[in-house]
């Protein structure tokens, strides 16, 4: 069977769709293997792993609610969901964590603390021995909030899907009503397998 690329409004919405699925299913992903992670003795942990993978989820699952999609999910969307609790408030809190993960702080305080190294109280002579530079470690919430977030990315795939569906009746419905010969002298479309090579 022939498959040739479609650009309608209506199949530029189900592309979108099937985009915030992939971005909701990679960060379903990540929190699953965070969690694993996080199962771990800490002695036995690569520092850089869970932070990666935290850092990935907060960035997949931001880039939904885009503003630079054309469509994009909402917080309509997420109000929406049949999950309990303060799922607002942590739809916010994600969305608000994954800016200053994204973002360099306009206070160079926020990411680092300078100080003077003071010699010792007592001492004859007190000077300033040296500076310090500490840096603000990155917020990396327990298995609980991992949960969370995999839940509700989970669920925000879950109503997506649902919508795409839908949409599939009306981009095939838009694109029976083109004309065949013109559809034939669009370019092809090849789909791969996963298992597929590049």
């Amino acid at each position: 069977m022939l498959t040739v690329a479609l650009d309608v409004p209506s199949a530029q919405i189900l592309a979108d769709q099937a985009s915030i699925i992939q971005d909701l299913q990679f960060v379903m992903e990540c929190c699953k293997r965070l969690l694993t992670e996080l199962a771990r003795p800490e002695e036995d942990r690569d520092a850089v792993v869970p932070q990666a993978l935290w850092s990935s989820a907060l960035v997949a699952y931001g880039r939904c609610f885009g503003k630079g999609k054309r469509f994009g999910l909402a917080a309509e969307d997420v109000r929406t969901l049949p999950l309990e609790g303060e799922v607002m408030k942590y739809h916010k809190w994600v969305i608000e964590e994954r800016n200053r993960l994204t973002t360099h702080p306009a206070n160079p305080f926020e990411a680092a603390r300078v100080g003077a190294a003071l010699s010792l109280p007592g001492q004859a002579e007190r000077r300033v021995q040296g500076i310090a530079v500490l840096s603000t470690s990155h917020v990396l919430v327990d298995d609980t909030g991992v949960r969370q977030l995999g839940g509700l990315a989970s669920e925000l795939a879950k109503q997506t899907a649902e919508k795409a569906q839908q949409q599939q009746d009306s981009v095939l419905a838009d694109a029976q009503q083109l004309n065949i010969d013109t559809l034939d002298k669009l370019p092809p479309l090849h789909m791969r397998s996963a298992a597929a090579g590049d």
